[in-house]
């Protein structure tokens, strides 16, 4: 892989100045959970036939890197649905070192004690899993059918298999916002971070967000005077802003597109399984890739990428309010979370 470092150049900037140095992939818009935020109950996902291959996603990755990309994370939908997605992650895992500084996963959990050494072997160090609730009723609820107890066995799985993992929990008005604290203590006794998130207005769902929007600023006022929060300066290339759990070694993450905008470091662009590149999750502006690469090869791909990367926009204009459409029709699971 030596000869990687020697393409690493010309690095994406967009037209606001900032450098793009971190790529999410979808590798799937199919789940096996059906989280009340996320999705409708009855969810028509994309045929087979109109994802990018394996190979494909490995290609643009890889040219993104050779354009000083120095973070990857894949996600979905749940990306270990996808039988091939252990062959990409050990792919694009050849990359560290040359090139790439990272590669992450966002999953629900619910395989990952299946996969977890496996991700470790194809070397990521670190996993994001979204665990909104440890209730196995209210979980079962808020996923529609789905077992807390496979998330907490991945969980530890990981944890075995020498995985760093961070908890990504939407707060949800009414729903799981007594749970907010006892999670922030569960994960200082484990040993894991935490991110915060508000419900961001992707896709339609069956429910109105409004009435499940919490602000995260009205929770940070509880856990401050609770847990003792101190700022931190660690940056993990995403958009939480970090604060020290006390005297622990956990970081809890606030990820706050609707009270606290982050955009203006905005380091990031999602590649849709589909092969759609956008470079905001608040906004329509796409470019096909998969096209740019089927019928122009390596040169129009790059060309392409570049045209994203161009019309990245300022910031995104996500609102949430009673009866409001989505600001976005697309679900996040098919930007990629």
């Amino acid at each position: 892989m030596a000869s990687q470092s020697a393409l690493i150049g010309n690095p994406l900037k967009d037209g606001h100045g900032r450098t793009i140095s971190y790529l999410r992939v979808s590798v799937t818009d199919r789940c096996d959970l059906r989280c009340r935020y996320c999705m409708a109950e009855k969810m028509t996902f994309l045929p087979r036939n109109a994802l990018l291959a394996l190979e494909e996603i490995a290609i643009i990755a890889e040219r993104f890197i050779a354009r000083s990309v120095t973070k990857i994370r894949l996600s979905g939908g749940e990306p270990l649905v996808r039988r091939d997605v252990i062959d990409l992650a050990r792919r694009l895992g050849r990359h560290i070192g040359y090139g790439l500084d990272e590669l992450t996963m966002t999953t629900n959990g619910t395989r990952l004690a299946e996969h977890a050494e496996a991700l470790h072997a194809a070397g990521m160090r670190r996993l994001n899993v979204s665990l909104d609730s440890r209730d196995p009723d209210r979980f079962r609820y808020i996923t529609r059918h789905g077992d807390v107890g496979q998330v907490l066995d991945g969980i530890a799985a990981a944890k075995s298999a020498g995985l760093a993992v961070k908890i990504n929990m939407v707060a949800l008005k009414g729903l799981n916002a007594n749970e907010i604290a006892p999670m922030l203590a569960w994960c200082v006794e484990q040993g894991h971070d935490l991110s915060l998130i508000e419900t961001m207005p992707l896709g339609a769902i069956d429910e109105d967000r409004a009435d499940r929007f919490l602000p995260l600023t009205d929770v940070f006022a509880d856990l401050s005077e609770a847990f003792g929060l101190t700022r931190d300066t660690h940056d993990s290339g995403g958009p939480a802003r970090y604060w020290r759990v006390g005297a622990s070694g956990t970081r809890l993450g606030l990820i706050s597109p609707l009270t606290a905008n982050f955009c203006d470091g905005c380091n990031r662009v999602r590649l849709t399984t589909e092969g759609r590149l956008y470079s905001c999750l608040g906004h329509d502006d796409q470019v096909d890739l998969k096209v740019a690469l089927r019928e122009g090869g390596v040169a129009g791909l790059d060309a392409a990428i570049d045209r994203a990367v161009a019309i990245k926009p300022a910031r995104h204009d996500f609102r949430v309010a009673a009866g409001a459409a989505p600001t976005v029709a697309r679900h996040m699971s098919v930007t990629g979370g």
